[in-house]
């Protein structure tokens, strides 16, 4: 971890940025979390990197500047430069059918009726294009969210791409037989589309995911600590998952154990698989704020940022039909290529600024870059469900409200 700088150096307030520790304590002492930890950057500086809590609460072992966190869905920024970095080397056009990388995905149908064995649907109007299954436009879904025919479906047979013994291949090929839940690019709809997309990093590079994140992302970025697996010599590092009793308290849903091993995890989700460090993921959002350069390693074209980090829906997310998702509300809110993209903060009744780009993990974890404030916030912590209590929108607060320049 880089160094803590005097927050008033990169115009922050020390004082007030103090509140974001007492809010962390608070969860913490209050047993609503088993720990929190938040890191503050401003000018590629950090300002405030405090962490609280255990890491297993039954042990008493703390958490600690190098713990080990799943962060779920913050792999789908990380899948979205993957294939970005694809895209760069001229394997595809980002209006593509994905069907002609992934055949069992070509001509799928639209649902319109019943259950099971027993559902009917209509041709797609179009086919599935690869930027519609970065920006989850593409008719997909998700089980655990979708209470639909469709949905029960993915539920049932294990379409969400939970590690299990299946293969990333086999799990595309058995989503293949459903049909999408609306017609490709009408709707915003959170889904297993980049589940798909790190099938189609495996077609396209002829590597497994594990590998390409490996030598392509990882590596060069000094990503030491990331991965699908915890190593076995790592897993004493490794936090527990707790979700929320629903009373303000919180009980164990997964032990560190072996739960992630190399062993265990056959499924490389490109969706929600990855664990990590603050430390890590940092590297990772300073390689974005950089415009795809870190340390004089760059491994995305500045146009190729900005391009993943801009809004492609044709407004918000709320008039693509996701009028919130969570804790938030997607008035105001656009989307990019694995990141949310404010576009106006009074809408979505928030601070922030137009620009900035975020997304979290299940585990209520969560990070936002702001361009124009040149300030990047990480949350880590490891509790579900992510809306158990509005963490980020508190901590959006708590940061924004600091700045002095």
């Amino acid at each position: 971890m880089p160094r803590t700088e005097k927050p008033e150096d990169v115009g922050l307030c020390s004082r007030r940025l103090g509140k974001v520790r007492d809010w962390m304590h608070s969860y913490v002492d209050d047993g609503k979390l088993p720990c929190a930890y938040t890191l503050v950057a401003r000018h590629g500086k950090v300002a405030l990197a405090e962490w609280c809590g255990s890491r297993d609460v039954a042990a008493g072992a703390p958490v600690e500047q190098d713990t080990i966190f799943r962060i779920y869905s913050m792999t789908k920024p990380v899948t979205s430069v993957a294939v970005m970095m694809l895209y760069e080397d001229g394997r595809f056009q980002l209006d593509d059918d994905i069907g002609s990388y992934i055949p069992e995905l070509a001509d799928m149908g639209v649902y319109t009726s019943g259950y099971g064995a027993f559902m009917r649907s209509e041709r797609a109007n179009a086919p599935v294009t690869i930027r519609q299954l970065l920006t989850h436009t593409s008719g997909l879904t998700y089980g655990f969210l979708d209470p639909s025919p469709v949905g029960q479906v993915y539920a049932r047979d294990g379409l969400d791409f939970h590690p299990h013994k299946r293969s990333l291949a086999d799990v595309v090929e058995a989503l293949g037989a459903m049909p999408l839940v609306h017609q490709p690019g009408t709707r915003w709809n959170y889904s297993v589309s980049f589940d798909v997309l790190g099938r189609l990093v495996e077609v396209v590079s002829g590597q497994t995911l594990d590998g390409f994140f490996a030598e392509r992302i990882f590596k060069p970025l000094g990503m030491v600590d990331t991965g699908f697996a915890v190593p076995a010599e790592k897993l004493g590092r490794f936090a527990a998952l707790y979700q929320s009793t629903g009373e303000g308290g919180i009980e164990l849903l997964q032990g560190a154990g072996t739960a992630m091993t190399t062993d265990t995890v056959k499924l490389l989700s490109g969706g929600g698989g990855l664990t990590s460090t603050v430390e890590d993921y940092f590297r990772f959002t300073e390689f974005l704020r950089c415009k795809g350069e870190l340390d004089g390693v760059r491994l995305l074209g500045r146009k190729t940022v900005e391009m993943m980090t801009a809004n492609h829906l044709g407004g918000d997310m709320a008039s693509m039909g996701q009028p919130r998702f969570g804790e938030s509300s997607f008035e105001g809110v656009g989307f990019g290529f694995g990141v949310s993209v404010m576009l106006d903060p009074a809408k979505a009744n928030i601070m922030g600024t137009p620009g900035e780009y975020a997304w979290g993990g299940a585990a209520s974890t969560a990070f936002w870059t702001d361009p124009k404030e040149d300030m990047t916030v990480i949350f880590a912590t490891q509790l579900i469900p992510s809306d158990a209590y509005p963490l980020r929108r508190q901590l959006r607060v708590l940061t924004y409200q600091a700045l002095i320049d």
